[in-house]
């Protein structure tokens, strides 16, 4: 899970980029980039940390032209702690490449070898996005041959690359001297959007939220396979690039990544969460009887719309009951099962009111590996509850993910190879109801406009092993966990992502 944006504008663009990586930064916290085009040249800045400490005013100043491209990085491949891998990533040839990618691939060490043996293209990181933007690169080379560049040889070589490459991936490029190029996904696994802005400005991005909060109005996702190329004078063409396309996108951005106010694929995240509410409240019923029910609390954030419609179908009185430290990273994407257990207390504090003598139903969009879970039980507890039930508004994560989310270990799932019973003596909790996977993809589904794209389904790999890409096996998932980031941490570190507080 990253955030990208790209710009093709008649006027400077390195405020916008950054407004715009502000409204994603809930997408990466661990590295940001901005790089912007004058005439053909490039000018890049990139380093680890938030957005609001990445740059400062030396650093905008540095970043002129009317067309750019930035991203907030999480990194799921590679190396974590090396500032080296932050995005963008820039090749030379042909004409010049910048590149920023969400996503992950699943083939990408295949390619790393072909690269070398077949394409003669060195690779100097462990990213895939370093990959996938070599085999941009050769594909343009390809279909060029050293002639100008129009658009139909810009979608000849998007695919190329659809061909070669597979897992997930939304990308936003630009080609020094000619144009900005975002493509996605056949399966569409990880969102991308284009909007404009009142004086022509287009903008592509991983959410509609950076569309809105940035003046521009949003025309519509880019569909599965699909790219779009900007030129130099603004000028957008559009073409579907894949052989075959399907619209699966990835559940779990509505039920926890997206923020609540981004639509994705005509589908609003809120009223999403709230869906997702509202079937859970039949299985809490069946579960636990209302009347044990003192109060409903979520644990902050994404699980509020899920808390609140919860609440008011069983008519239960909904209350904050913790505090959020905004200064303190979110623990799903902290450095190691250690640091995550710390990081609860200091990310969140009870209002000890609302848990005294009560038998309280704690709301939480998911639950991955179950420390935060338990924690966070015990914090309930030691505020005075009488008795501490568990819901997720998600199925129990059992399995790894690999396009590009954190969850990449069956061992760091506490749902894999448990029962429920199994987990609720883990987590502490009184009672533990979980929402069942139909029910998921059914309540996300209902939640679609009218005049959404036609849904095929969804990836719910973690949550039902079914992988959309259908080239994923037992062993490449052992390959690519070798793969995972921040390996040289140690074992300590599970979850291998870095996240920099800034007042360390």
């Amino acid at each position: 899970m990253c955030g990208i944006v790209g710009v093709a504008s008649s006027a400077p663009v390195n405020q916008l980029i950054y407004d715009a990586l502000l409204l994603l930064q809930h997408r990466g916290q661990d590295a940001a980039g901005i790089v912007t085009q004058l005439d053909r040249k490039f000018f890049m800045h990139k380093a680890k940390g938030m957005v609001r400490d990445v740059f400062r005013t030396r650093n905008m100043r540095a970043l002129p032209g009317n067309n750019g491209l930035g991203q907030v990085r999480y990194p799921t491949a590679g190396n974590a702690f090396s500032e080296e891998e932050a995005q963008p990533f820039y090749v030379n040839a042909p004409f010049g490449l910048v590149l920023v990618h969400n996503g992950n691939l699943t083939n990408a060490h295949a390619l790393k070898s072909e690269l070398f043996s077949e394409d003669h293209r060195h690779i100097n990181t462990e990213s895939d996005s370093e990959v996938l933007l070599n085999v941009l690169a050769h594909e343009i080379d390809k279909t060029t041959r050293g002639l100008s560049l129009k658009p139909a040889d810009v979608f000849e070589a998007v695919r190329r690359v659809h061909r070669r490459i597979q897992g997930s991936y939304a990308v936003v490029s630009m080609i020094a001297g000619h144009g900005l190029l975002a493509f996605r996904d056949p399966f569409g696994i990880r969102p991308l959007c284009i909007g404009r802005g009142a004086d022509g400005t287009y903008m592509v991005a991983s959410e509609s939220v950076a569309l809105d909060g940035t003046g521009h109005v949003f025309e519509r996702d880019i569909a599965p396979g699909e790219a779009v190329f900007i030129n130099l004078e603004g000028q957008a063409h559009f073409m579907q690039c894949a052989d075959v396309s399907l619209l699966k996108p990835c559940i779990f951005e509505y039920v926890y990544l997206a923020r609540p106010d981004s639509t994705m694929d005509g589908i609003s995240v809120y009223q999403a969460r709230l869906n997702l509410g509202e079937t859970l409240a039949k299985r809490v019923v069946s579960a636990v009887p209302p009347t044990d029910i003192d109060v409903i609390i979520p644990i902050p954030e994404s699980s509020r719309p899920s808390a609140t419609q919860l609440a008011h179908l069983l008519g239960v009185p909904y209350r904050e009951g913790f505090v959020k430290n905004r200064y303190v990273g979110r623990t799903f994407i902290m450095p190691g099962q250690g640091v995550r257990k710390k990081s609860v207390r200091q990310k969140l504090n009870v209002i000890a009111s609302e848990f005294k003598g009560r038998n309280v139903l704690l709301v939480d969009d998911s639950i991955v590996r179950g420390t935060t879970s338990k924690e966070i039980v015990q914090m309930a507890r030691d505020a005075g509850a009488r008795k501490v039930y568990l819901a997720s508004a998600a199925p129990p994560v059992r399995f790894p993910n690999v396009y590009g989310i954190d969850m990449p270990t069956p061992e760091e799932l506490v749902a894999h190879d448990r029962t429920v019973e199994q987990i609720r003596v883990l987590i502490g909790c009184d009672a533990l109801i979980y929402q069942d996977v139909e029910a998921m993809k059914q309540a996300v589904l209902s939640a679609r406009k009218a005049d959404a794209p036609k849904l095929d389904g969804f990836d719910a790999s973690c949550f039902d092993g079914v992988y959309v890409t259908g080239d994923v096996s037992l062993s490449d998932i052992v390959r690519l966990n070798e793969k995972r980031v921040g390996q040289e941490e140690g074992a300590e570190d599970n979850s291998r992502l870095a996240l920099p507080n800034p007042s360390e």
